[in-house]
């Protein structure tokens, strides 16, 4: 069932279930699907003004919604994505001239801001601008639209850092709500907490599907790790990336939480040392790494009966095919390495534009974006890297990804980055950033490089970071990383 009609069902049935909460405020069902008939109202008011369509040429009004983690969030999203409208989330966090780039292309018909604790609606072709506070007229029933139609905008980078707008059918996510609610056992019961950025899709998602299964989602403004450790006392169920999970660990050593029994987790795969640090703090929680991509939805699934190895990330989500094909397009066996590609009902529309020539692409049923990896006899699917993540160092080909994965193969790593640096002979110079955990030992390091990988592929720089930076999302701020290490930042050391 839709979004829209799925939350209309939930208030008419159980107005005073709790639906979202946030830092102090909350809402119930009923709460929430009157304040989002109410943003519904003024959002169609202001797009009668619009004087230019968007960029999706009247299909249906595109609205932008640039208020990042705000409490009213959720309803401005079911009223952007009603009947007649699909929602672009922008978020504010980027750089001002990005955020103006991404509309100029976009051509909104109305954009929503936050402002402090309410709402503004613009509306950028008829210079007009209005703070949306009180109620006007009886709040329009929120109907869903068709599943053909565009729905929702969501950007990615690109492999120049300039952010790709993806664009997403209803009936695309309606299937994934649909399949995820049974895959992950999602029901009123559940309290699902997500502390990670709205207008990203991992925590966007945990909403949808939180309120779709009728339950109680609680997000943050933003990420802190005290926080998001006294929300997660409140919930059954974590979704974060795996920064974020790490920060709580560490801050509840000594206390667990036996509450959660649930953590889902995407963006990046685990080390054994985030298991090991779950398992203490989280003891009666299952984990569940996901792989997926903007583009193409879930791609596998990991749980704790699964083998963990440095590359393996699981096996097929329910309703997927994978396969693996080599540069000419031919499927390659079990065990060869080449380009993943996935067949489901999840794969996006693509991108809006013209693109950069990498990333998402089809041939026929099948859609990729670019990763590597292979596939095992029994299903078990293994990511190697990205085409064009590739560089050559004395001639030889490294893909970092694969780099980073043996690092945090070992005990007493929580993360790496590895990347290359311009060296005058070798073309590039294999460099590493460690996050070192408990345990961590150079010797058993080096040990354990010299039987996972040839020599060429070892790091020949590595520095010790205790805390590694971290964007907006969550993910490791691989800019400010080599910024750090080009500056001789002091949150660095130098071990090799």
């Amino acid at each position: 069932m839709p979004l829209a009609e799925t939350v209309a069902l939930h208030a008419s049935e159980r107005p005073h279930s709790p639906a979202f909460h946030m830092e102090g405020r909350g809402f119930t069902y009923g709460e929430l699907a009157a304040e989002a008939g109410r943003i519904l109202s003024a959002i169609q008011r202001s797009a009668a003004e619009a004087t230019e369509r968007s960029i999706l040429s009247g299909r249906v009004r595109l609205v932008a919604l640039e208020t990042g983690n705000h409490p009213l969030f959720p309803a401005a999203f079911i009223a952007a994505t009603a009947a007649g409208h699909c929602a672009a989330l922008i978020d504010p966090h980027l750089p001002e001239i990005v955020r103006r780039r991404m509309k100029e292309r976009l051509r909104p018909e109305v954009v929503v801001r936050a402002e402090s604790d309410l709402l503004r609606i613009d509306v950028p072709s008829a210079g007009q601008s209005r703070l949306l506070q009180g109620a006007h007229d009886a709040p329009p029933a929120i109907s869903a639209g068709d599943g053909d139609e565009p729905f929702l905008v969501v950007f990615t980078s690109g492999t120049t850092g300039e952010p790709k707008a993806i664009i997403r059918d209803r009936r695309s996510w309606r299937v994934s709500l649909r399949t995820g609610q049974d895959f992950f056992r999602l029901g009123p019961e559940s309290t699902t907490c997500a502390p990670g950025p709205l207008a990203h899709g991992l925590t966007l998602y945990a909403l949808a599907e939180t309120l779709t299964a009728g339950a109680e989602f609680i997000g943050a403004r933003h990420f802190e790790a005290d926080q998001a450790l006294a929300a997660a006392a409140r919930a059954n169920r974590l979704v974060l990336v795996p920064t974020m999970l790490r920060r709580l660990c560490d801050r509840a050593a000594g206390s667990p939480l036996t509450s959660v029994r649930q953590i889902t987790v995407a963006g990046a795969k685990l080390t054994p040392a985030d298991r090991q640090a779950a398992r203490r703090a989280f003891p009666e929680a299952q984990v569940t790494e996901y792989y997926g991509a903007s583009e193409l939805g879930f791609i596998s699934v990991s749980r704790a009966t699964d083998r963990h190895t440095p590359t393996a990330v699981g096996r097929a989500f329910p309703g997927v095919r994978l396969e693996i094909r080599d540069e000419k397009g031919e499927r390659l066996p079990a065990g060869e390495t080449g380009t993943i590609f996935v067949e489901s009902e999840l794969i996006s529309d693509g991108y809006i534009g013209s693109g950069d020539g990498a990333g998402f692409c089809r041939q026929g049923k099948l859609a990729t974006v670019g990763d590597l990896g292979f596939l095992e006899e029994d299903g078990t699917l293994h990511l190697i890297g990205r085409s064009g993540g590739m560089l050559v160092s004395g001639g030889n080909n490294i893909y970092p990804s694969e780099v980073e994965a043996a690092i945090q193969g070992i005990g007493g790593v929580d993360s790496a980055f590895v990347f290359g640096l311009d060296h005058p002979d070798l073309g590039s110079e294999l460099a590493a950033v460690i996050e070192p955990g408990d345990g961590f030992d150079h010797a058993a390091l080096e040990r354990h490089l010299a039987a996972a990988l040839p020599r060429y592929k070892h790091p020949r720089r590595i520095w010790l970071c205790r805390k590694m930076p971290m964007t907006a999302s969550g993910k490791l701020a691989a800019g400010e990383l080599r910024q750090w290490i080009a500056e001789e930042n002091s949150a660095l050391e130098r071990l090799v």
